[in-house]
């Protein structure tokens, strides 16, 4: 579906109030790990069931607009209806373990982040076009899981329907607490350099896999340096993971080439081009002599999801918290908050938790999230949109 978005302060919702918890049912249902098509018409036959009409970008994001074009304020809600592999088939048990014997819809999607997503629809179908002074701006994204090419598109593009926001919320599972901050996630390998040579006489050579040695003490040194990023006072240190090794052609011969992959979990304010710059440098003092080195980033079509804060007495943490009763604290994984959080006061919110007492439960097979939840979070954003907007 593709189309103008013609949305405008004198719409009206549909005659059938919005119910997240069956909207949530439904969407459990569509797998979107692969295509995510029959998920992005579903949510858009939901908005123009209540009057809305969707605009789907060249990305692929579906946009939705309710309040005057001209509002003084301009908070955006988004989410993404991507899935990773493989999908959970949705089940509904009134009588969940998970929940203590409470309500739960199970299956892929139903925390992260379609459970996120209804809650959000609930607060967008809930501004009253007739009454708000402000806007508000449904911005759901295509491919989150993967390369996040909708949301760097929202943001990059010289038209952009989100850089002008006064607040970002961004749908995600964190137990109905307002998070004001996450890591960031860059990933990248080492590449060592030396020179073959007969394993019976290895010093006619220079072992690149014996330089690892002196690698693997500058990562551990790495956060060391007189010129680390401080630690956070949400987030704590940043972290340099070596995460994959791979080296040698033969095993009667010196080896010439050795590649480290390394994960970094960045701390605001590191940016990607910061990291890389004093990696570089750290590890090339390290090294022995002969022994070349370069650092390249795993190529992507899109940047790396960056560190970001907001500023925990922004109006947007101080609304939400209040209506949810939630805490503030930061976020774990990285997510398309990073893309907003430049341009606009941004924090996540959502039912729904990661993991909880017996393992993970977002992006694994037990996948669940509580029906109380869901509508305690479609109540909190109602009562902040609401107050924000109108």
């Amino acid at each position: 579906m593709t189309g103008t978005d013609t949305s405008s302060g004198d719409e009206r919702v549909g005659d059938a109030e919005f119910d997240p918890v069956a909207f949530l049912e439904t969407a459990v249902q569509f797998p979107s790990h692969e295509d995510i098509g029959p998920m992005r018409e579903f949510l858009c036959e939901t908005l123009e069931e209540r009057g809305v009409t969707p605009r789907v970008d060249d990305a692929g994001n579906v946009l939705a607009t309710r309040g005057p074009k001209a509002a003084d304020t301009h908070l955006v809600l988004n989410t993404h209806i991507d899935t990773v592999s493989p999908h959970v088939p949705f089940e509904r048990d009134a009588n969940g373990p998970e929940a203590g014997g409470g309500d739960v819809i199970c299956g892929r999607g139903s925390c992260d982040a379609k459970g996120p997503l209804a809650a959000l629809l609930a607060a967008f179908f809930a501004v009253d076009p007739a009454d708000a002074t402000g806007r508000v701006t449904l911005a759901i994204t295509p491919d989150e899981e993967v390369l996040s090419t909708g949301a760097y598109e929202l943001i990059s593009r010289g038209d952009s329907p989100t850089r002008d926001a006064d607040a970002v919320i961004v749908g995600e599972p964190t137990n109905l607490d307002v998070c004001t901050a996450a890591k960031g996630r860059f990933q990248g390998t080492i590449h060592l350099a030396g020179a073959n040579a007969h394993a019976a006489e290895p010093e006619t050579g220079r072992n690149a896999i014996a330089a690892l040695e002196s690698v693997l003490e500058g990562i551990r040194t790495f956060g060391g340096r007189e010129d680390a990023p401080p630690a956070h006072p949400q987030l704590g240190e940043a972290t340099l993971t070596p995460t994959v090794v791979a080296g040698g052609e033969a095993t009667n011969q010196v080896p010439a080439d050795c590649a480290l992959t390394v994960d970094r979990r960045s701390v605001p304010p590191e940016t990607a081009d910061g990291f890389h710059a004093a990696l570089t440098d750290h590890l090339q003092a390290a090294v022995p002599d002969g022994i070349g080195l370069e650092f390249r980033f795993t190529d992507r079509e899109t940047p790396f999801l960056e560190a970001w804060d907001t500023d925990p007495d922004a109006e947007v943490v101080d609304v939400l918290a209040s209506a949810s009763g939630g805490n503030v604290r930061s976020f774990a994984a990285a997510t398309e908050a990073s893309y907003f959080a430049p341009d606009a006061p941004t924090v996540v919110f959502g039912p729904g938790v990661l993991a909880d007492s017996e393992g993970a439960v977002a992006h694994a097979p037990r996948e669940y999230v509580t029906v109380s939840a869901v509508r305690e979070a479609a109540a909190a954003l109602e009562e902040t949109v609401r107050s924000i907007v109108e």
